[in-house]
């Protein structure tokens, strides 16, 4: 059975195992990503929790995230009159 060279059999294994590499590196990339955007989520779902303690306390407000002053947020009726 004929062959090719070593050199290029060489050349094409490497140029092989790149891109399995590759393939590997963006199933790991996807992986993070999904872990990532659960977390995301997740951390969303607390703040809306933190949020929710918040209005209880305090009612509908607005707060500044840097000082933690708050204004009351007045309601659509309120602001027609």
């Amino acid at each position: 059975m004929a062959k090719i060279t070593d050199e290029q059999l060489k050349q094409l294994q490497e140029q092989v195992n790149t891109i399995n590499q590759n393939q590997l590196q963006i199933g790991n990339l996807e992986t993070q990503k999904h872990t990532l955007i659960h977390n995301g989520v997740e951390l969303q779902n607390q703040l809306r929790g933190i949020q929710d303690e918040l209005e209880k306390e305090y009612g509908k407000i607005t707060i500044n995230i840097s000082t933690g002053e708050y204004e009351d947020i007045k309601e659509e009726e309120e602001e027609a009159k």
